[in-house]
Parts: structure tokens; C-alpha cells; sequence
């Protein structure tokens, strides 16, 4: 995003809270003092309450997600429910017919539009799918891993809402003496380092961040000159298929 603003002479300044209420707080705070130009809006959820306020206080903003249309304000939005259908065309290719899918918070729009994907593709190709949310953490994901693995009629294959979360459910796998990918595949998304450095390095869906940020960047442009408010879809999600993911060739340990 900065690469774009700075063609401008304009800076990008990052700014973490800790919920939506302190997040309006400092919109309320930069509004009052003129203190930026444009507000760009992560990590959208259903009804989100920061959208009305920017708009009350007459600040432009750009979401990042968001539907394909509709919006008040212009947003980069992302396929994630193509994606998501081609995370499970893609493991039951290989000849999974047990998948699990382990979410980020269920209240974001992404993670609807995945798991609503995820249950819809599953149903289509006439396999066993069950999804449990986590919260991105590592701890969530090694609870979800193991929710999901001590269950009679275990996934083979588990998508997980990010990286973090995947490679705690390998360190799960270990523990629990389940080869990875010979019972088990696991598919991140989020793709990173970690995920090409771990061992077995993990399957991800891949999104080109950088042009994503470009886009951002140039909607924000777009806007500060009273562009039209517009829909910009972002780069398509590609499957980077690693080692973590394989046919199933061993069942997975069944507890008693």
C-alpha cells in the first residue's frame, strides 16, 4: 500500500487496537483533529459497525474484503468462496471423502464465505465435511486438531483459515503418531515461510499479497481524487500444493 501512496508524497500509518470500540474511538480522534486523509478498513464482519461511523464522520475509507458489490464505500475484495471450492475440489481429487475445515472467528465475512463454500462443495461432491471454529491462535489450533482427530470417522484431510493454526495441528499429528500425508493431509491458508519451511512444508492457498497491497493502494488514490466507488476484485487464491497434502494411502489412527 505505502509503494503506492508514496508516488503521491502520502505515508501509511499502522495502527493496532484492541476491538472495534477502540478502533471508532480513533476515528473519532482523527476526524476531530484532521489527522489523515483516508482510513483503509480490515477484517470486515456481517453488520460491521466501523462502516456507518467512518461515513457519519466524513472520513473516505476503502474496505479490504467486503462483498463484490454494494458497499458505500470503494473495497478490494477477495474470491475466498472460489477458493474454498478449490481447496476441497482439490483434496478430493486426491481421494479424500472425510474433510474437516477448522475457521477463524465465524462472525468475519471471509470465514462465512469459505465455510458456507466448504459445506456447499462438499455436499456437491458427495463427501463427509464438518467445520470447527478457531481463533487463528496456535492453542486453537491444536484444540481443533485434536477435536477433530479423536473423533470416530476422523477427516484425512483438514483446511485450516491460516498458517499458524495448520502447523499446530502437525506438531498434533506428531504427538498422536499420524503420518503427515500418508493418513493425514493438512492445507493452510495464509501461505508463508513457515509454511515452506516446516517438515513436511504445508500446502497453502496462496494470494499474491504484494499486488493486493498495490490495489489498495491505488483505490485509496482513487478515492482522495472523488473516484466513482467502485468493487475491485483482488487476485485469484492459487493452490500451492507442498508436501503436507497426498492420497490417502494409511487410516488414520482410530480411538477406541
Amino acid at each position: 500500500i505505502e509503494e503506492v501512496l508514496a508516488t503521491e508524497n502520502r505515508s501509511l500509518l499502522l495502527h493496532v487496537v484492541r476491538d472495534h470500540g477502540a478502533e471508532i474511538e480513533a476515528y473519532r480522534r482523527w476526524a476531530a483533529g484532521a489527522m489523515v486523509d483516508a482510513v483503509v478498513v480490515v477484517n470486515v464482519v456481517l453488520d460491521d459497525p466501523r462502516i456507518p461511523v467512518l461515513s457519519q464522520l466524513g472520513i473516505p475509507a476503502v474496505v479490504v474484503g467486503g462483498p463484490s458489490g454494494g458497499m458505500e464505500f470503494s473495497n478490494v475484495w477477495i474470491d475466498d468462496a472460489q477458493a474454498s471450492r478449490d481447496a476441497v475440489d482439490y483434496l478430493v481429487g486426491l481421494g479424500h471423502t472425510r474433510l474437516g475445515r477448522v475457521s477463524g472467528p465465524r462472525d468475519l465475512i471471509h470465514t462465512r464465505a469459505r465455510s458456507d463454500a466448504f459445506v456447499d462443495q462438499c455436499a456437491r461432491s458427495s463427501v463427509h465435511g464438518v467445520i470447527v471454529e478457531g481463533d487463528y491462535t496456535e492453542e486453537s489450533g491444536k484444540s481443533a486438531a485434536r477435536s477433530l482427530l479423536g473423533r470416530r470417522g476422523a477427516p484425512s484431510a483438514i483446511i485450516f483459515d491460516n498458517d499458524v493454526m495448520a502447523l499446530a495441528a502437525l506438531a498434533v499429528s506428531a504427538e498422536m503418531g499420524i503420518a503427515v500425508p500418508g493418513s493425514l493431509s493438512l492445507l493452510a491458508w495464509d501461505d508463508s515461510a513457515l509454511c515452506r519451511l516446516s517438515n513436511p512444508p504445508l500446502s497453502a492457498m496462496t494470494l499474491d499479497v504484494h499486488a493486493m497491497g498495490q490495489q489498495v493502494g491505488t483505490c485509496v488514490l482513487n478515492t482522495l481524487a472523488d473516484g466513482p466507488v467502485r468493487a475491485y476484485m483482488a487476485p485469484m487464491q492459487r493452490l500451492s500444493a507442498r508436501r503436507s497434502t497426498g492420497r490417502p494411502t494409511a487410516p488414520a489412527p482410530q480411538p477406541a
